[in-house]
């Protein structure tokens, strides 16, 4: 029986979708945020050193990271769905998308979400002009410019595209929704990047994510 360790909020609610795209059997051992750090508990670390989610068990196997995880589910019980062909030329864009989702575009997610923590962290009077200035200045300087650069880049490759890659849903979608959803949560316009929109709200309606929603609890970016 495959167990996820679903932590709540997390980029774990996109396997819990994968779980029911693949129709195959899974438990969910739920984990809550800690409420002052909002970090992880301590008990996911008796399953993998690093105490992060999600992480998967198969029987002997443990499985941490969410593109491995994804990529592990679709080959072992994907029975030729969910990706392209390796001798297709779809394969290799497949592989991109898949290792963009966390290389490069989640990492702009945190440091935005991290500079959110800065600015409305509680600071002595005297102090707090001086930390808005340093996380605006970031903001403007870095983060922004480099969050638009990104969304564009996603907005021209969706243009005439009803998914990341090919004529169906695969392993990309479901690795890019939760950076899509997050960007979103998170300030994004998405009337700057309809075709963005459209595929989030593509995958909002699609009945096994709405499964995976009532089956994950409590998930702020959907």
């Amino acid at each position: 029986m495959i167990v996820l360790h679903h932590l709540e909020h997390s980029r774990s609610q996109r396997i819990i979708w994968l779980l029911e795209e693949l129709g195959v059997e899974y438990d969910i051992q739920r984990y809550e945020r800690d409420k002052e750090t909002y970090l992880a508990p301590a008990s996911l670390k008796k399953i993998h050193p690093l105490g992060k989610s999600p992480v998967i068990t198969d029987g002997d196997k443990t499985i941490a990271e969410s593109g491995l995880i994804v990529e592990y589910l679709i080959r072992r019980y994907g029975r030729e769905r969910l990706m392209p062909s390796e001798d297709s030329d779809d394969y290799w864009d497949y592989l991109y998308w898949m290792h963009y989702a966390e290389g490069s575009l989640m990492p702009l997610m945190v440091m935005s979400l991290i500079f959110t923590r800065i600015e409305t962290a509680p600071v002595p009077f005297f102090v707090k002009p001086i930390a808005k200035g340093i996380v605006n200045k970031v903001r403007a300087g870095f983060i922004r410019p480099n969050i638009d650069t990104h969304m564009q880049h996603i907005e021209n490759h969706l243009n005439g595209r009803q998914w990341f890659v090919g004529e169906q849903l695969s392993g990309a979608d479901i690795q890019m929704i939760f950076p899509l959803e997050a960007a979103l949560n998170r300030g994004v316009d998405g009337s700057r990047y309809p075709n963005i929109q459209r595929f989030v709200n593509q995958v909002h309606g699609l009945d096994h994510y709405k499964t995976a929603l009532q089956k994950g609890g409590p998930y702020a970016y959907a």
